[in-house]
């Protein structure tokens, strides 16, 4: 029924097909604007590039290497405006071209910052490519039609529109599910700036606030790498195979977007500056980018000199045959990676949810290398930004733990260690026991928490944080950083792209930046429950015939709960004799306050199994 529902909806809602007269119809004025709007174009050779030395990175690297021996220079990006501060010096170094490939592009004060800077590279002569995906970007039909009419150095194309328009209303994703499930599951999941063909950002980073300390409710610990050297030309030929697929389509062939653009013909507006929610923030940050000494002290030093490095993406026909190898680049190589693993597995993920294949290669890894120690960095309840799919790792603990052999540590909401996820003011908001107040407005707040997932109510105050980055340490010696969660999603319906290094300074940075979420004052520790005498071993028998059912899992109580190191006693491994002396049992969940959604999250629970596969 709710098929045939759909289906007899599918042509109110996706509309009619543009004809190829109203597509050149946009493209007139399109044309006819771009030349109203364009600024006098420099006459210079570098388009009047500002010097960098982060992209002078990329020169250097590129004559110290041979097609023998590639040489690379790498700088770990963990605080949020350290990123973004060098998206911006790359963006205003730029002298040919610029292309950005993204999941999310929000509508607030980061989002329009780097359409605003992008938009000043193109109208000085660089060719600037966007791509996002559809789904989570823009939202904004008239903003997409003036950003089409700036510049024709700036050409942008939406991902997948699954009913060929730039937004999609509620009926619609819902329609969506019903009638088109696998077009709309599958996303490009990528993140990718890429400067000159010459040095690229990867890494977990979407274009909204949060992912740069900016978000006034909650902000992500993140992670992304600059790579400047001869891996910019995989970064390169990655994003053209995007670029020319069929699903990338360009805003006049959107229908919403075309008909923005005839309606409002040549004499319609281009992209005007925005209103900043915090002017002052943008200006702390501008000043940052352009300020070479800030550059050297706060990014230049602490590059790494390293050797090979190896770009991944998986291939857009990987979401057509999600079994076919050869599409999954950045699949396959990570799960070679961590099949290689003797003695040590970092992992940090912010959904905790393995894919049947995932979960055979690390059950392998435990029985056949008892020795392999595997820590595992995550959220806990109280700091994810998906509840649903913490349900669903919340049932799977004690496999995790028995058959797997994870330590578990579960990020606090408010970690004594900021972790780099928020700026300079708002880490003293918190250290002063305030929540922290970017003085937005209420129209901005509605249109960010529309565009955001809402987490569970908790009952300590101040700026959530939660963990959003996607690094893999093996052995201490090889580190991949990227977009890969290593969950169904990214194995089997989306696209993904990382770095891999086989370098062991570079890999410790990693480790030692993962591993410092994990430590006490960071983070609680899963481990087992105290065991009821008598009750214990019965409960501990219908909780395994409970969690074996694929749907229904009644039994409430678990394997598995968080604990936390007392005063004076030192960090301790869950399986030291000492964990018990040392650590507190503080529930299934701390810090969650009792609400509907936390109601919810034990409903996905008992009868969310079966959408482990979707989510």
């Amino acid at each position: 029924m709710l098929r045939v529902a759909a289906a007899l909806l599918l042509p109110a809602l996706a509309g009619c097909a543009l004809s190829r007269a109203e597509v050149r119809q946009a493209n007139h004025v399109v044309s006819g604007a771009q030349q109203r709007n364009a600024s006098p174009q420099c006459d210079r050779a570098d388009h009047c590039a500002t010097p960098s030395a982060l992209l002078d990175l990329g020169r250097e690297a590129d004559a110290a290497s041979t097609p023998q021996a590639p040489q690379h220079r790498l700088i770990l990006l963990n605080r949020g405006e350290n990123a973004l501060a060098a998206r911006l010096n790359l963006i205003a170094a730029a002298r040919h071209s610029i292309d950005v490939q993204t999941y999310i592009w929000a509508r607030d004060d980061v989002g329009n910052l780097m359409l605003d800077e992008l938009l000043k590279a193109a109208r000085r002569g660089v060719r600037v490519r966007i791509l996002a995906d559809q789904l989570f970007s823009f939202g904004n039909v008239d903003m997409l039609a003036a950003l089409a009419r700036s510049s024709p150095d700036l050409h942008i194309r939406l991902y997948n529109p699954t009913f060929n328009e730039a937004t999609t209303q509620p009926l619609q994703f819902a329609a969506g599910i019903v009638c088109c499930f696998f077009k709309i599951n599958q996303r490009m999941h990528d993140k990718l700036l890429l400067v000159d063909g010459r040095v690229g950002i990867v890494g977990g980073r979407n274009y909204q606030d949060r992912y740069f300390g900016w978000d006034p409710d909650l902000d992500y610990v993140d992670r992304d790498v600059l790579v400047a050297g001869p891996a910019a030309r995989q970064m390169q030929a990655s994003f053209d195979v995007f670029w020319a697929q069929p699903r990338a389509v360009p805003l006049a062939r959107l229908d919403d977007v075309n008909r923005a653009l005839r309606e409002g013909g040549a004499g319609a507006p281009g992209w005007t500056p925005p209103a900043w929610v915090d002017r002052d923030r943008v200006t702390r940050v501008e000043g940052d980018a352009a300020n070479a000494q800030w550059i050297a002290a706060h990014l230049l030093a602490r590059a790494f000199a390293v050797g090979p490095v190896d770009y991944y993406s998986d291939l857009p026909q990987k979401t057509d045959d999600p079994t076919r190898r050869a599409d999954m680049t950045m699949t396959a190589h990570l799960t070679d990676m961590v099949g290689d693993a003797r003695h040590t597995l970092v992992m940090q993920t912010p959904y905790l949810l393995f894919s049947g294949k995932a979960f055979d290669l690390l059950r392998r890894l435990h029985r056949t290398r008892p020795g392999l120690r595997i820590v595992v960095s995550t959220n806990s309840l109280a700091a994810t930004d998906d509840f649903a799919v913490y349900g669903l790792s919340y049932k799977h603990r004690k496999r995790y733990i028995k058959r797997l052999g994870l330590e578990i540590y579960e990020l606090k909401p408010h970690p004594a260690d900021a972790l780099g996820a928020l700026t300079p003011a708002t880490t003293d908001l918190l250290a002063d026991g305030a929540a922290a107040d970017t003085g937005a407005s209420a129209a901005t707040a509605t249109i960010a928490a529309a565009e955001k997932p809402q987490p569970v109510p908790i009952s300590t105050p101040g700026v959530r944080i939660a963990l959003h980055a996607k690094s893999y340490v093996i052995d201490g010696r090889i580190a991949m950083i990227g977009s890969h969660n290593f969950d169904p999603r990214s194995d089997h319906y989306n696209t993904e792209n990382g770095v891999i290094v086989d370098d062991p300074a570079f890999a410790r940075a990693v480790q030692d930046s993962i591993l410092r979420t994990t430590a006490p004052n960071n983070a609680w520790v899963v481990a087992r429950r105290p065991s009821v005498p008598l009750f214990g071993p019965i409960s501990r028998v219908l909780g395994d015939i409970s969690a074996a059912l694929p749907i229904f899992d009644f039994w409430p109580f678990r394997y598995a709960t968080d604990w936390e190191k007392k005063p004076g006693c030192p960090p301790l491994r869950p399986t030291d004799p000492a964990f018990r002396q040392c650590y507190e049992n503080v529930g299934d969940f701390p810090e969650v306050e009792l609400s509907a959604k936390a109601i919810y999250t034990r409903i996905i629970t008992a009868f969310g199994v079966g959408l482990s596969g979707i989510m």
